[in-house]
């Protein structure tokens, strides 16, 4: 992985709404600028991980659409459960398992 991806992927989950820290929340929105496009799948499968409870300001998006420039066979992305957060349902449906899609555009 590159050091662009491997930084923001170490500061683990985006903050979520609830946060008074803005210099946090912009601080994460220059990391994912700052990552080169197109990521690798390897790169999309660990930048998946970093999703928070809610968009975190609109920087979720841009997560997402960070996590769909990865070209070629995406990585496996288990099936959300029940329990599974927005996000995992989101990532499911449109990178996830495209043989499947329509299965599961319902929870």
């Amino acid at each position: 992985m590159r050091p662009e991806v491997q930084a923001f992927v170490a500061d683990g989950q985006l903050p979520d709404w609830d946060t008074d820290d803005e210099e946090a929340v912009d601080r994460r929105h220059g990391q994912l600028e700052a990552i080169p496009r197109p990521v690798t799948a390897t790169e999309a499968a660990a930048l998946a991980a970093c999703f928070g409870p809610d968009d975190c300001f609109g920087v979720a998006w841009t997560l997402l659409h960070l996590i769909e420039t990865a070209p070629g066979p995406t990585p496996d992305i288990p099936r959300p459960g029940p329990d599974a957060d927005d996000w995992h349902h989101v990532l499911w449906q449109r990178w996830g398992n495209p043989d499947d899609h329509d299965a599961n555009l319902t929870r």
